[in-house]
């Protein structure tokens, strides 16, 4: 059995619909993480997922990944990223980038003078953008959509 990491990929591509709100209760105070107060079960107002999670609808899109390279940064293989294209894509940013055909989620970096594409693994090693290389970034990861009970 293979237990090498994966280098994480793009394995599909969704569009956004706010035509619909989606609202859940959110309360107040914020949840502790240590011993909850009984006193604390205030309901403070409905949260529009779709207000929060998607800033401009035209330009959002979600993706779904596959693999491991990006752990570090917290995403991992079957988390679901929602993506910007009208934030302009810079250094330190999580980007989804197409190099040569194949989409991949790294952070946007600069080393001497040089385009990098950085994983958030050191299993896997950072990829120097060559000037002649196919590669187009299609926007900027604002939230990672985690499930963390299957």
């Amino acid at each position: 059995m293979n237990n090498a990491p994966k280098k994480l990929t793009v394995t599909a591509v969704y569009p956004v619909s706010t035509d619909e709100q989606v609202e859940l209760l959110l309360f107040y105070p914020k949840i502790q993480a240590g011993f909850p107060s009984p006193a604390d079960d205030y309901l403070a107002e409905k949260l529009d997922l779709n207000k929060y999670l998607i800033k401009n609808r035209a330009t959002t899109y979600c993706v779904r990944v596959e693999g491991d390279s990006m752990t570090g940064a917290g995403i991992y293989s079957g988390d679901i990223l929602i993506v910007d294209r009208s934030i302009q894509a810079r250094e330190n940013l999580i980007v989804i980038a197409i190099l040569n055909g194949e989409l991949t989620v790294k952070w946007l970096k600069r080393r001497n003078g040089k385009l990098l594409l950085y994983p958030d693994n050191a299993a896997f090693p950072s990829i120097e953008i060559p000037e002649e290389a196919d590669f187009q970034i299609w926007g900027v990861v604002v939230h990672c959509i985690h499930t963390f009970y299957k």
